[in-house]
């Protein structure tokens, strides 16, 4: 195993994130207070939370809290769902468990750069890019041809960060056909998946619907509930996930107790959170495509399929690291310009830049980068 690179997004996050005053370029959706969320909860569900023994939980996660989660899939049950401190750790015990040096993987790019760095970091890795002039969507046939007799693993997400993609059903079946002729797993990063514009038609979750497919969740993006660290792979594989219950014995041992019975009111009252953070991102849209309409001599702007996250095209001659740069700098804007995605598995662009729009208050930032544009870009 070599050593893993600088997490790109991350490093400029810590530097950014709680420091810039207009946050436009949040990946989640809009979070609540612990009162807010207390009150969705069940009487039963309220007393668990308030009388639990603080002590060590079950590296599984607890029983009722996968019970809760896999009822969110069609086809899974609770001893299919392995918990995690956050998706990140998902990942990482899953690569860790399922690949070997001599190895091989696939994988979209642009990505969530660990879904190609950890990987990279035990074996070889090949990157198939998405297609911005046909809606980011992935060509299959180009998959096929990377498939050599090591290929192990294949990753994916939709809906996609950066671009909000959504993969076309037909495209979807036929990855998941040619994972099952070619016996590789399928690793789905749906981290997004029940989010987006009021009316968005979702893919359906990889585990549900192939027998060596991963799909990884979380309550921090469409759930808006980060600071929980809750995340999850389910997967039909019990063996396979039993053996990555091991390696998370090297990594977060148990999750946090609190957080597990937060979770559980959380996803019992999903109806009502995620109805109206769809709310939000459907007003947030229509925000973003006004703003963006308006300067058509600066960006392009491609609606996304589902999600909270976009990544519209800069045009501008001073190209984008520097319109970000300028933008934080000078305005306390923050976007994160596609270096942050940049990656040695293939030509992705590098005039783009990540916004989000899954939380309240955008058109007080909207405002104050149409200033930025009016001083600087007039």
């Amino acid at each position: 195993m070599t050593a893993l690179p600088d997490f790109r997004l991350e490093t400029y996050f810590s530097k950014w994130e709680f420091t810039a005053r207009y946050h436009l370029t949040a990946s989640d959706a809009q979070s609540m207070s612990m009162a807010d969320l207390l009150a969705m909860a069940r009487p039963e569900d309220a007393a668990s939370f308030q009388d639990l023994w603080l002590g060590y939980t079950e590296t599984w996660g607890a029983p009722d809290l996968r019970e809760t989660i896999a009822e969110t899939y069609n086809n899974r049950v609770a001893n299919e769902i392995l918990c995690f401190a956050g998706a990140e750790e998902g990942i990482y015990a899953a690569f860790q468990t399922l690949l070997e040096p001599d190895a091989h993987v696939i994988t979209v790019i642009p990505n969530y750069q660990s879904l190609e760095t950890i990987a990279q970091s035990i074996c070889d890795v090949s990157g198939v890019p998405l297609n911005p002039d046909d809606g980011w969507s992935l060509d299959i046939d180009r998959v096929a041809a990377e498939i050599r007799p090591n290929t192990r693993l294949i990753a994916i997400n939709f809906p996609h960060n950066p671009t909000g993609a959504i993969l076309p059903r037909g495209k979807f079946d036929a990855l998941v056909a040619l994972c099952r002729k070619n016996d590789l797993y399928l690793f789905s990063d749906e981290v997004y998946r029940p989010l987006g514009p009021e009316g968005t038609v979702h893919l359906p979750q990889v585990a549900d619907v192939y027998e060596k497919g991963l799909s990884l969740g979380v309550m921090s993006k469409a759930y808006g509930l980060p600071g929980l660290r809750i995340g999850w792979l389910a997967c039909a594989d019990r063996e396979l996930l039993a053996r990555i219950e091991r390696t998370k014995h090297y990594l977060s041992i148990c999750n946090s107790g609190p957080s597990e019975r937060l979770a559980i009111i959380a996803l019992r009252s999903r109806e009502t959170i995620l109805a109206r953070n769809r709310r939000i991102v459907s007003d947030n849209l229509t925000l973003m495509e006004e703003f963006f309409g308006e300067r058509p001599d600066l960006f392009r702007w491609r609606r996304p399929d589902g999600g909270c996250v976009g990544y519209p095209q800069y045009l501008g001659n001073d190209g984008v690291e520097e319109f970000a740069r300028l933008l934080v700098e000078a305005s306390g804007v923050l976007v994160l310009p596609s270096s942050i995605y940049a990656t040695d598995l293939g030509a992705t662009p590098t005039d783009r830049f990540r916004v989000g729009f899954g939380r309240l208050g955008l058109q007080e930032g909207l405002g104050v980068f149409r200033k930025h544009l009016a001083r600087y870009y007039a």
